[in-house]
């Protein structure tokens, strides 16, 4: 199970960055400064350009879906694996976006989190906490299954 979870978060991790050098290119393809808020700039994206991003959003949960049946053996552990690697691709996203353009500058800044079915939007401290949480919660479990 160790080698699982260290896999599936390598994954995660990947992912992560991949997604966030994909956000970096179309943020500057659309002209948007690196420090605009996600939330102002929904307002002037464009309609042709929000459906292709919610493609690409749906995308991303099929593949931590995919992983996640093809990993786990029960309905439980593949819920949770799929949580796992949820959490180390949503924290690494951000990691990655501070790391290649300094955003967000805080985390207070407001983000379009997702797009599906509607914008959800919140500061970024809401979702690095809620991935933050999920890999601890989940490794304690681990831990605590193996003792």
């Amino acid at each position: 199970m160790l080698l699982k979870l260290t896999l599936l978060a390598i994954f995660g991790i990947a992912m992560a960055h991949f997604e966030g050098v994909v956000v970096v290119y179309l943020r500057k393809a659309l002209g948007m400064l690196d420090s605009d808020s996600n939330k102002e700039s929904l307002k002037s994206f464009p309609e042709r350009y929000l459906r292709i991003e919610m493609t690409r959003e749906a995308a991303t949960i099929i593949m931590l879906v995919a992983i996640a049946l093809l990993t786990g053996t029960t309905w439980i552990e593949k819920g949770i694996f799929f949580l796992w690697t949820f959490a180390f691709w949503d924290l690494f996203y951000y990691l990655s976006l501070y790391i290649l353009i300094k955003w967000p500058p805080n985390f207070k800044t407001i983000d379009v989190l997702f797009l599906i079915p509607k914008p959800w939007i919140a500061p970024v401290w809401f979702p690095i906490g809620v991935s933050s949480l999920t890999i601890i919660g989940i490794a304690l479990l681990y831990l605590l299954s193996a003792i």
